[in-house]
């Protein structure tokens, strides 16, 4: 899997234009992995492959066995021959008897017609698990290749991203040195600091997060995030476990004070805290001390660093990797479909047929018209008509004759003058 997914890392966006995956962040927060949303799926295609590889296995020991059997038979009718001809002082005309009589006994055995049968069975068995393979994992991803215009400094900055934010900054040095990318410093030094407040909160040590949350205070509020809260409240809760009442008090008196009036139910839980100091494990109180939270505080200030740094919360390359892993079957049967038509292949703006992907890559709404099946384009955008209906630009320009006359709406009576007819804008 590890060959697979590297190969993949740099194969497949140049198949896709760029869009997001998850990371893990060196024993830290974890970041969801999009490109096995469709685990289920895939499981499903590997026991089809497991079935046929256990299949042709069993083929291959029958024959194994048969074939060693029957050599075995022969071996000892051989052996059985030569002691008697050892043994024997007769004539040349007795040793030419004992022959005829292996000979007849081989020929009994039919050691020919015995092993066609199970090594029949073994290369049908082969032959369709090759056939299987090839369905199931076809080398020649090459086939849905279209010839695109890229932009290399934008390729080489989101492999670069992707590096940084993996925390691999060794190997992101290394990219950028030799690809000549020098505008991705920002960004390194971003992860760099972000990794260094993860790694400080793998250790228990929330001074680092609380120092950036207190410095970027005003920018969480206006996200409506309260992470600077969960980061307080984690920071009383340890106080309370290893020092006692009386530091925790001050901490909250000195920290959470502000948030009293917007999270009074949150406050008036970590005051009970106080309560069960002793034992607060055994409290109404335990799930404060669940390890699970550090984990959602670090995934959370994760995904907050990153909206405040203008990056987004997955990788941008894996999430190109997840969504061509996707969409890469069906483009593969188009163009098995299209192998006489290459040059329409390469030249059209859109597919023939939808590319269906999972709700975490649709980042945007698409219009596609009812009547002409087409998908919206700037040339040719969604129109809203006097009735409320929409249909796209090329279509109402048909339906009524280059505006020239009014029609009517294919989805209800109303009479449609073109002219009145409004772009929207998604």
């Amino acid at each position: 899997m590890g060959e697979i997914m590297k190969f993949a890392r740099f194969s497949l966006p140049f198949y896709f234009p760029p869009i997001v995956v998850g990371d893990q962040i060196e024993g830290t927060a974890q970041i969801p992995l999009l490109c096995f949303s469709r685990v289920k799926d895939f499981k499903m295609e590997l026991k089809t492959v497991k079935d046929g590889f256990d299949h042709a296995t069993k083929k291959q020991k029958l024959c194994y066995s048969k074939c060693h059997e029957t050599v075995d038979l022969i071996i000892q009718e051989i052996e059985q021959t030569l002691v008697k001809l050892q043994a024997s002082d007769a004539t040349a005309f007795a040793h030419h008897s004992l022959l005829l009589e292996l000979k007849t006994k081989l020929k009994d055995m039919a050691p020919l017609s015995q092993l066609e049968g199970p090594q029949k069975d073994l290369n049908i068995a082969l032959t369709k698990f090759a056939r299987q393979l090839e369905k199931s994992f076809n080398p020649d991803i090459s086939k849905a290749y279209r010839n695109v215009d890229w932009d290399f400094h934008t390729v080489n900055q989101i492999i670069a991203s992707h590096l940084y934010r993996q925390g691999m900054f060794d190997i992101g040095d290394c990219f950028t040195n030799e690809v000549g990318e020098e505008g991705v410093a920002g960004v390194k030094s971003s992860f760099v600091e972000m990794y260094y407040i993860l790694g400080a909160m793998k250790s228990r040590d929330l001074g680092p997060a609380l120092k950036w949350a207190t410095m970027n205070s005003t920018k969480l509020k206006q996200t409506g995030s309260d992470l600077e809260l969960k980061l307080h409240r984690q920071e009383y809760i340890e106080i309370l476990q290893k020092q006692g009442r009386d530091p925790a008090l001050q901490y909250a008196r000195t920290h959470l004070t502000p948030f009293f009036d917007t999270h009074q139910a949150e406050f008036s839980k970590m005051m009970g805290c106080i309560l069960f100091a002793e034992r607060l494990e055994s409290s109404p109180y335990a799930d404060l001390l669940s390890p699970t939270l550090w984990d959602k505080l670090s995934e959370e200030l994760t995904r907050r660093f990153c909206d405040l740094q203008g990056q987004s919360f997955e990788s941008p390359l894996s999430v190109t990797i997840a969504a061509g892993v996707q969409g890469l079957p069906t483009l593969l049967k188009l163009m098995s479909v299209m192998t006489s038509k290459k040059n329409e292949w390469q030249t059209m703006k859109q597919l023939p047929v939808p590319v269906d992907l999972d709700r975490e890559f649709q980042f945007h709404t698409i219009f596609v018209c009812p009547v002409s099946r087409d998908q919206a384009t700037d040339e040719n955008p969604p129109m809203l008509m006097s009735c409320g209906h929409v249909l796209c630009k090329h279509s109402i320009h048909k339906l009524s004759k280059n505006s020239v006359k009014s029609f009517k709406c294919p989805y209800c009576p109303t009479e449609i003058d073109a002219s009145q007819c409004k772009q929207l804008h998604f």
